[in-house]
């Protein structure tokens, strides 16, 4: 099964990065690549279980489901229920860690996830670093000291 991972130094505490990613439908308010989200259903946005429908701003369409919340951990799971990008059994860990030197954040973000043979390294370096590390990016350069 193809994975595609980033992991990312965010120079802001953990809690500060935690504040602004855990909130499973803020993802416009922090990713690049996202126009608008909204939780289906009017779930709380941080209830497993609930699935957030967002559009990108090259005009595709997601849908993904919250498996997993832990603010002890500074981690969440989620699926993908609907892409473009031609991914099936898809399921992405986006994880926190403290640094304790200079009061920094280690990422990382990782998805497993089937595929066309033909279509795995693409795929894999299309979300490790069109997705994960530009989110990765964007984190760094908003929550900079």
């Amino acid at each position: 099964m193809p994975t595609a991972y980033a992991s990312a130094v965010i120079n802001a505490p953990a809690t500060r990065v935690w504040s602004t990613i855990r909130d499973f439908n803020a993802l416009p308010a922090w990713h690049p690549l996202i126009a608008d989200s909204r939780i289906e259903g009017g779930a709380p946005s941080d209830q497993v279980g609930c699935v957030r429908a967002f559009n990108l701003k090259d005009g595709g369409f997601i849908r993904e489901r919250l498996l997993a919340l832990s603010d002890y951990d500074y981690c969440c799971v989620y699926s993908i229920l609907e892409s473009p990008m031609g991914v099936e059994n898809y399921v992405a860990t986006l994880k926190l860690t403290p640094i304790t030197d200079g009061d920094r954040t280690f990422g990382e973000w990782t998805a497993e996830f089937e595929c066309d043979p033909a279509r795995t390294q693409a795929l894999v370096d299309q979300i490790s670093q069109g997705v994960f590390q530009s989110g990765f990016d964007a984190l760094n350069e908003r929550l900079r000291y």
